[in-house]
C-alpha cells in the first residue's frame, strides 16, 4: 500500500507504493461536498478532517477525489473536485476507476486459498510451476519461492522500471502504444534483460515483476487465468459487481469519470489517459474497481471471511520493506502505523490517471477507500491520517 502519495506515473505504474508528497500547480479550481451514503447516515463531525484532507488534495491540483469510509456507525461518502474537467460532473461513490496495485492483494488472497486447499505450497519454488521461465542474467527461479514474490523479496527486477519499457508506456510515447497488449511472458522477459537486485530473501524491493509471475502461476495450477480465479473466488462470494478484470479492454465501465496525467511533463499540459490496455498492469494491476467494492473486499479480508486463520496470518506476517517509514509488507497487503498510533492494512494503487488506497484496520471496523483521478499531485496520506487519527 504505501500509505505514501503515489509516485508519478512515468515512474512506477501500478506500483504505487513509497514515497511522499509532490506538489504541482493546480489546474481547476478546489471544489467540495460532503454527503452521506442513501442508505447510512452520515457523521460529519467525525469525517471533517477527511473532507478537508480531500479539499487541500484538489487545491494542490487533483482533478477530483471520492472516498468512502465505514465504520461500525455507519457509512460516509466525501468527495472534493470533479469527475470529468469538460463538463465539471462531480465525483460519485458508485464511479469505477482503475486500482493499479489493490490488484495485488486479490491475486495473493488467490494463492493463499491456493494454499488452504493443498495444491501448492508457498515455500515451492517458481520453477516448480514455471520450470525455467525465470533464468538468465543472474536470475534462477529455483531459488526463489512464492512467498518470495508475494512479499517482494525475492530480489527479480520491477519491469515497470525498465527504460525502453518506460518509452513506449509512459511519457509522450503512451498515445502511440496505449492500445498495445503486453503478455505476461513478454513482460518477464523484460524484467530478465536485468539482473536482479538482491540474492532471493536477502532484502526487500517492491517488484511488479513478483505479481505477474503470481499470476502466471495461478494458471498453471487452476488451469484458469487468475482473473477467472478471483472472480470465483472472491468478487461474486462477495457481490463485488462494479469489480472488474478488464484483460486487454481499453473501455472504463460505466459509471466513471476520466482520468488524467501529465504523462511525466510539467502540470500545465494535463491529458486525459482514461483509455488504455491494462494488459501493461495484467495481475501486477489491471482491476477496475470503486470505493464501495473496496471497503466490502478489504473488510472480508481482514475479517476472516475470505481465508482460514492460518493463511490470513501468513498474509499479515510482514517483513520490513526499507523504503518506507512506519511500514511493513506482508503478502499483498502492507501494514503502517499511522502517526497516532493505529495501525491499517491494506494497499495503494497508480496507474496513468488514477490514485488509489484501501486500508482498513486490524480487527475490519474501520475502512477507507478512496481515489485521486489525477497521478502527478496530492497527499493520500493526509486523508488516511485524517479519518483515522482526525484533525490535529
Amino acid at each position: 500500500m504505501a500509505v505514501r502519495t503515489v509516485r508519478r506515473v512515468r515512474t512506477a505504474i501500478l506500483a504505487a507504493v513509497l514515497v511522499g508528497a509532490v506538489t504541482a500547480t493546480a489546474f481547476v479550481a478546489p471544489a467540495s461536498a460532503q454527503q452521506a451514503h442513501p442508505t447510512a447516515p452520515a457523521y460529519p463531525t467525525d469525517h471533517r478532517a477527511t473532507q478537508r484532507a480531500m479539499d487541500a488534495a484538489v487545491a494542490a491540483g487533483v482533478p477530483g477525489v471520492i472516498g468512502v469510509a465505514e465504520d461500525g456507525r455507519g457509512r460516509w461518502t466525501g468527495e472534493a473536485g470533479v469527475a470529468d474537467t469538460r463538463t465539471g460532473r462531480e465525483r460519485r461513490a458508485q464511479d469505477t476507476f482503475r486500482v493499479g496495485s489493490l490488484t495485488k492483494t486479490f491475486v495473493s488472497t488467490v494463492l493463499l486459498q491456493l494454499e488452504a486447499e493443498g495444491r501448492l505450497s508457498l515455500d515451492d519454488s517458481v520453477d516448480t510451476w514455471l520450470p525455467g521461465l525465470v533464468r538468465g542474467n543472474g536470475n534462477d527461479g529455483r531459488a526463489i519461492t512464492l512467498r518470495q514474490l508475494l512479499n517482494h523479496t525475492s530480489g527479480i527486477y520491477n519491469y515497470t522500471a525498465d527504460p525502453d519499457f518506460q518509452r513506449l508506456i509512459f511519457g509522450p510515447g503512451f498515445f502511440e502504444h496505449r492500445y498495445d497488449t503486453w503478455t505476461p511472458e513478454r513482460l518477464v522477459r523484460t524484467a530478465l534483460a536485468h539482473r536482479p537486485d538482491f540474492a532471493p530473501g536477502t532484502s526487500w524491493k517492491y517488484s511488479n515483476t513478483n505479481y505477474i509471475l503470481a499470476g502466471m502461476v495461478i494458471q498453471k495450477v487452476t488451469g484458469r487465468s487468475y482473473a477467472q480465479e478471483a472472480e470465483r473466488r472472491i468478487l461474486r462470494p462477495l457481490n463485488l459487481r462494479s469489480t472488474s478484470f478488464p484483460g486487454t479492454d481499453a473501455r472504463m465501465p460505466q459509471p466513471s469519470g476520466r482520468a488524467y496525467s501529465t504523462l511525466g511533463g510539467t502540470p500545465d499540459r494535463v491529458y486525459d489517459v482514461t483509455e488504455l490496455n491494462p494488459s501493461a498492469a495484467g495481475s501486477a494491476g489491471e482491476v477496475v474497481s470503486d470505493s464501495l467494492d473496496l471497503n466490502r473486499f478489504y473488510r472480508a479480508l481482514l475479517g476472516g471471511k475470505l481465508l482460514p486463520p492460518r493463511q490470513l496470518a501468513e498474509m499479515t506476517t510482514t517483513v520490513p520493506s526499507n523504503e518506507i517509514p512506519n511500514a511493513s509488507y506482508g503478502l499483498g497487503l502492507m501494514k503502517v502505523t499511522l502517526s497516532c498510533g493505529t495501525e491499517v492494512w491494506g494497499h495503494s494503487g497508480g496507474i496513468h490517471g488514477s490514485t488509489s488506497q484501501a486500508v482498513v484496520t486490524k480487527d475490519a471496523g474501520h475502512s477507507l477507500a478512496f481515489n485521486f483521478n489525477g497521478d502527478w499531485t496530492g497527499d493520500s496520506t493526509k486523508v488516511i491520517e485524517a479519518e483515522f487519527c482526525g484533525a490535529k
